[in-house]
């Protein structure tokens, strides 16, 4: 009896988090927070390791030919649709949030300490210089 009781218990926890989660992944439309203008569709998924990632999956401004110029290494002059920016995050129960792994600015090429949450139904995606989040900005992502 123990043994379903645990079962049972271990079920509810995973179905739990699963729908949380399923709260985060999926298709995002990135709005420009400088002009207002939809910028992108980024895909947030869980890779087989796990940890989830986010790539550009199509640009909604400029020319389909973008690329990430400012980024160095194996991102060096990449195209923006395909780029990976969520890079293995992993999903935080106790805060319904995504931590850990790194997320890239493809406009400065810099990668900083990220945080993403839901948040009235829309995505909000923290960027940091700091671990502790207390240096960076915000940015507010759109189901599609």
């Amino acid at each position: 009896m123990k043994r379903i009781t645990l079962f049972l218990a271990l079920l509810t926890v995973t179905l739990t988090v699963s729908a949380h989660l399923n709260d985060i992944l999926g298709d995002w439309k990135t709005v420009d927070d400088k002009t207002g203008n939809n910028y992108s569709i980024i895909t947030i998924y869980q890779g087989e390791d796990g940890l989830i990632y986010g790539k550009v999956s199509k640009m909604l401004m400029g020319p389909k030919d973008l690329r990430c110029e400012a980024c160095k290494g194996e991102d060096h002059n990449a195209l923006l649709e395909g780029l990976m920016i969520i890079r293995g995050m992993s999903y935080s129960t106790a805060h319904d949030e995504l931590t850990g792994g790194k997320v890239l600015d493809p406009e400065s090429g810099k990668f900083y300490y990220g945080k993403i949450f839901p948040k009235d139904g829309k995505l909000v995606l923290r960027g940091s210089i700091d671990r502790f989040s207390i240096i960076g900005r915000n940015q507010t992502w759109i189901r599609r």
